[in-house]
């Protein structure tokens, strides 16, 4: 009797595992299913096709195409940028007119498949550095808009690099279980009780900008997690929080500052702040080309960013530091000290290396930004100023062009010391950089 009982328990435990791997499964192919379903826009009655081609240049420049697509500014949108995820490299596609190497053979359907369902031609899943987990909530008046002007684009014949992928991260049909559990495909719904200007801020934040695929923390496979636009690792920089938080994001900005700094790049006064890195590529292909409306309801939707708390941010990044009043100090040393060491003062290199531009006292001048206060310094990640010291930031939004040159001649030792100047100087003195922090940054 008690056999019985045992093999009657290890059939009803085999048959509940077996009803659990079915709904299970069942689930993950209806959502599969439903993921893959594209829906292709009819074409906007009364709309002549320069009028729709013109707002495609527009939605084309708000999504930042240009930045991804874009090795060689001579040949626009003809792919091949490298991105370093934790499970290899990928390049970017040619989407130019080039029925070999672009996308002159795909159909417009295929085209909006590959926008907002991360679904190429003959069915080719993308991998989610091509951000169609955001432009899945792209209208159909935009998407459409898209497709017209992708076709004036001039074929260009360029073929990408490989993916240097590993096994099984070059597999793209897995990205079907992976959108399972990071996708969520669908147009941006407005919110009836909010503003018009806030909801267009909300969808040129969400969806057009996608600024979550940088500002928001990802989990171990990369989907998104953690609260929304409360800062992203981006390797060897920091996209920093930029949700209402007055010490950790960007609570403490005036509506003004947010506006200059996503139409310019920078903002001085209270706040200093310079954009560098990928967010000076997205201020000078993108947001500096928006509509002054535009800007304006990106600034209100992000007033009303729930404000997320990052560790050991007791106060506003701009808020801490002061001027450089040692400069006797180095007028004391003479020439008594060697350049090339990596005992070398922090004093010396700031003045060696930063004074002639941002002055002696950090106040900064012209075009050259103050450092006192500078939001990059007041922060407690290293990895922004170190990349700014090692690479260098340029910038050119219109007329206006920021260039300050990498000094990579530096030793990982010098770039600490002067890192740990800098931050006890200007910003947060609570900061430590160390030569294995530069080195890995290197």
């Amino acid at each position: 009797m008690r056999a019985r009982g045992r093999a009657r328990t290890r059939t009803l435990l085999g048959l509940g595992v077996l009803a659990v791997a079915v709904i299970v499964g069942t689930t993950f192919a209806i959502t599969i299913a439903r993921q893959s379903q594209l829906h292709m826009p009819t074409q906007q009655v009364g709309v002549d096709q320069a009028t729709l081609v013109q707002r495609g240049a527009y939605v084309a420049r708000v999504a930042d195409c240009v930045a991804c697509h874009t090795t060689d500014k001579d040949k626009p949108y003809a792919g091949g940028v490298a991105f370093d995820t934790p499970f290899g490299k990928l390049y970017s596609t040619n989407i130019t007119q080039d029925r070999t190497d672009g996308i002159g053979s795909f159909t417009d359907e295929e085209i909006v498949g590959a926008i907002r369902n991360g679904i190429s031609k003959d069915g080719r899943r993308l991998y989610p550095a091509m951000p169609y987990t955001s432009y899945t909530g792209m209208s159909d008046a935009d998407v459409t808009a898209l497709v017209a002007y992708l076709r004036t684009i001039t074929p260009i014949q360029q073929a990408p690099p490989a993916n240097t992928m590993g096994f099984p991260f070059n597999q793209r049909w897995a990205m079907a279980f992976w959108n399972v559990l990071n996708f969520h495909a669908g147009r941006q719904e407005k919110d009836p009780a909010r503003s018009e200007a806030w909801n267009r801020g909300a969808y040129l934040v969400q969806t057009m900008e996608h600024c979550q695929e940088c500002h928001t923390p990802r989990n171990f496979i990369q989907g998104l997690s953690g609260p929304t636009l409360s800062g992203g690792d981006l390797g060897p920089w920091n996209a920093y929080n930029i949700t209402s938080s007055v010490n950790s994001g960007i609570g403490g900005w005036s509506d003004a500052d947010i506006a200059g700094y996503l139409k310019t790049g920078e903002v001085h006064g209270k706040v200093n702040a310079n954009a560098g890195g990928p967010m000076a590529e997205v201020v000078e292909n993108s947001t500096s080309k928006l509509d002054d409306a535009d800007i304006d309801a990106m600034v209100t939707y992000l007033r009303t960013v729930p404000a997320a708390e990052n560790k050991d941010n007791a106060q506003p990044r701009f808020a801490s530091g002061s001027a450089y009043t040692g400069i006797d100090h180095v007028r004391a040393l003479g020439r008594s000290y060697d350049a090339s060491s990596d005992a070398m003062d922090g004093q010396l290199l700031f003045n060696a290396n930063c004074a002639t531009c941002h002055t002696v006292t950090g106040k900064g001048v012209g075009e050259y930004p103050r450092l006192i206060g500078n939001t990059v310094l007041g922060d407690n990640d290293t990895r922004n100023v170190t990349a700014v010291i090692l690479h260098g930031l340029h910038r050119k939004v219109g007329d206006h062009e920021v260039f300050m040159p990498g000094f990579t001649d530096l030793s990982d030792a010098q770039v600490a010391t002067l890192g740990n100047f800098l931050f006890k100087q200007f910003g947060n003195a609570r900061t430590t950089l160390t030569a294995d922090d530069v080195r890995k940054a290197r």
